[in-house]
Parts: structure tokens; sequence; C-alpha cells
């Protein structure tokens, strides 16, 4: 398997522990408009999961964020836990997630939405890990997999 590709951002230094996953929001926030590091602060697409694989914490930059400031860490796009079809539930097959169901009311809800997926990317499924936790209220079987980005 090819070792995936890192890239370098800022979070704050008490989130810079390898492991942590994330979703990024976006810049939303009037202190980062005159920032000189806020090209790599906001380098990454709004609304992808991401995994800290490394902190670099020789350097800290003042941050009116994130109070303990804020350093350079390695991120890649974090695997998701979602539920999907189960007809599309194959490993390594490639899908296209479409959001299929608006029951925010389901217990599945979350796993059927799951924070990180943007509607119509391109994932791969990755692990099948088994059948949906609770039964689909409309009536659909499911599978729970991991999906991970093209």
């Amino acid at each position: 398997m090819a070792k995936e590709k890192t890239k370098v951002t800022l979070i704050g230094a008490g989130l810079a522990k390898p492991g942590l996953d994330f979703v990024y929001e976006g810049t939303t926030c009037p202190e980062c408009e005159g920032c000189k590091v806020r090209k790599v602060c906001h380098n990454l697409q709004p609304g992808k999961k991401y995994r800290v694989v490394a902190a670099r914490s020789n350097t800290r930059h003042d941050c009116p964020i994130h109070h303990e400031a804020a350093v350079a860490v390695d991120v890649v796009e974090a695997p998701i836990v979602a539920l999907i079809s189960a007809d599309m539930a194959i490993a390594n097959s490639k899908i296209s997630y479409e959001f299929s169901c608006p029951r925010s009311e389901c217990r599945s809800y979350r796993l059927c939405r799951p924070d990180g997926i943007i509607e119509g990317e391109k994932y791969i499924v990755g692990e099948v890990l088994g059948n949906a936790p609770d039964v689909c209220e409309r009536g659909r079987p499911l599978k729970l997999v991991e999906l991970r980005p093209v």
C-alpha cells in the first residue's frame, strides 16, 4: 500500500497529538484576518476529516484563538465509519457518497450522515465492519464500513 501524503497545517498546541481526528470547519474567526500564518492554518478543505500523524512542536506561533499557541502538525485525511447500502459494501470498491435519508430523529442518523463526509465526493470502501447497529427506519439493508479518501 502506498504511503499516505501528509499536509502541514497549524492547530492549537493542546490538540497537537498524533492520532487526534478532527473535522476542519474553515475560517470563520475575524481574529485570523491579519495573522501572518493564516494561510498555513487554513489550508485544509472545510468539512473533511483529518488525523494528526506527527506534531512539530519545535515552533510555536502566538494565536488569539488557541491560547497555548499554534504548532505545526502533519495531517492525513482520516477514515470515516459510515453506513452505506449493503449492495455497495464491497471492500476496495470506489463509491460516490450521497446523503439519502433526511430523518434526523433516526438512531442511525449520525452514521448515515457522519462528520467529515462531503456529499458527492468519492471514497474507497476500506473494511466492511458488519451490519448496521440498528434497523433502518426506511427498511434499507445497510452495512457499517470504513471509508477512505480516494
